[in-house]
């Protein structure tokens, strides 16, 4: 397979891309998405049998339960983040190895609605914090440690709405593809 057809079936909404400039508008778009995203999942899984949550959107790719739980980990690390970024003066956050968490046993379970339920109630709590941010409050900033760089909540809010769409077209994708990358 080509590098080309790998990196699509890798990215198939694209690369996070932020824009030049960030309006209110793309601020609530973007706390929207988020906060819709577990029922959009959720809709996407119900009815998958343990067989086809196994299914993988492209070569070495995680399977669906992984991107499920992968979710649910890399959300209460984000929310986290944002509580600390709101409390603290720029905080270094702590990273987290997520290929490596993706194959914790708790990871690879069969059973996925526990991190449904994380999600649904992450998120919920996640949205009503985005949404009583006020313009201050988005400009505070984190500093990832891998990258020294510092993140401001506001690019944090535009980076977790893709990563919602991003992982939501993995998910589709695997349906689409069925077992064809499986086991």
């Amino acid at each position: 397979m080509q590098s080309e057809e790998l990196e699509k079936l890798q990215y198939p909404v694209g690369k996070h891309q932020t824009p030049p400039s960030i309006s209110s508008k793309d601020i609530e778009d973007w706390i929207e998405e988020i906060a819709s995203f577990p029922i959009l999942l959720k809709t996407e899984v119900e009815t998958l049998s343990p067989e086809e949550l196994k299914w993988k959107y492209r070569p070495g790719g995680w399977s669906i339960r992984q991107v499920i739980h992968h979710c649910a980990d890399s959300h209460m690390n984000s929310f986290i983040r944002f509580k600390l970024t709101l409390t603290e003066d720029a905080p270094v956050i702590k990273a987290y190895l997520e290929n490596r968490w993706a194959e914790l046993p708790d990871s690879n379970q069969p059973d996925i609605k526990e991190s449904l339920y994380i999600m649904e109630g992450l998120h919920s709590r996640w949205n009503l914090l985005l949404k009583n941010l006020s313009s201050k409050d988005l400009k505070r900033t984190f500093t990832h440690p891998e990258t020294g760089k510092k993140i401001s909540l506001k690019y944090n809010i535009c980076l977790y709405a893709w990563h919602c769409r991003h992982h939501l077209a993995h998910v589709k994708q695997a349906k689409k593809v069925k077992d064809k990358y499986c086991c």
